[in-house]
């Protein structure tokens, strides 16, 4: 074999093995070998029997809340209502976050996001629909109160996707999407002005006041603290390990992009607390 020829096989060679080294040292984020942030907080939300646990045991509390009500209400006083929250609280894109996982996504899509809503594959939380059904049979009246922007059939899309799944007061008169904003007190305010509200659900602390809608971690903390006495009883929280205002208290923003300095912040959030090993 000529020299030049040695020298080229032997550089050919030497270039696969960087390449194969470097293959297995850094496995790619798009890979579903690669480490994806999400994983264990899908695979809960997927699996856990304790999640839908969780459900049911909201659900469960919020029943007892409307029970009571009914129970003590006096004559001629508004009519009692739930507000409620809807993605995460009633409905459950499950099958949205194992798309992410099965494409290597690691962080909250948007677009990926925009375009699945179309296809109504939510599926309702355990518990909703008895609870619902519940509240529509004892006359309690259940206000959506929910914030999307998937353009002009937004408030379509959300409607068809309580109607799909049976939900009772699936209308106009009970349904509100709001796009422009995530605050959703000035709607609370209005409603309340003619019912009287037994209780509020939902899986953010925004869901329930706009005071927690802050960029600390600690700020955040340090109010729900203040109105711990309140959760299961007047505010009643679901579980949601994925996405919510808890990451915008994080990282400034509900929806960060997928960066290498935004999975940096998640390592250290998550080692906010740590023993010395």
């Amino acid at each position: 074999m000529a020299k030049n020829s040695k020298v080229f096989v032997s550089c050919f060679i030497g270039a696969l093995i960087l390449a194969s080294t470097a293959a297995y040292a850094e496995p790619s984020r798009d890979s579903n070998a690669g480490g994806n942030i999400l994983t264990m907080a899908v695979a809960w939300k997927q699996t856990a029997a304790e999640y839908r646990a969780l459900y049911y045991q909201g659900f469960n509390l919020a029943a007892q809340k409307v029970k009571a009500a009914l129970e003590t209400r006096g004559s001629g006083g508004k009519p009692l209502a739930v507000l409620t929250d809807l993605d995460d609280t009633l409905l459950l894109p499950l099958n949205y976050w194992g798309a992410l996982i099965g494409s290597g996504k690691d962080f909250f899509d948007d677009a990926i996001w925009d375009n699945w809503i179309p296809k109504h594959e939510m599926i309702a939380a355990p518990g909703a629909l008895d609870f619902l059904n519940y509240c529509k049979e004892k006359g309690v009246e259940v206000f959506y109160v929910t914030n999307r922007d998937q353009g002009k059939d937004t408030y379509d899309l959300a409607l068809e996707s309580i109607k799909r799944l049976g939900f009772p007061y699936a209308d106009r008169d009970h349904l509100t999407v709001l796009i422009e904003t995530s605050n959703k007190e000035n709607t609370q305010r209005a409603i309340a002005e003619k019912v009287e509200v037994v209780c509020y659900l939902g899986d953010s602390l925004n869901d329930f006041k706009r005071v927690y809608y802050v960029q600390d971690v600690d700020e955040r903390i340090a109010l729900m603290e203040k109105d711990k006495a309140l959760f299961g009883d007047r505010f009643i929280i679901f579980p949601n390990p994925t996405d919510g205002h808890w990451i915008r208290a994080i990282f400034g923003e509900s929806e960060p992009p997928a960066s290498d300095e935004n999975r940096q912040k998640f390592k250290e959030a998550a080692m906010k607390n740590k023993a010395e090993l």
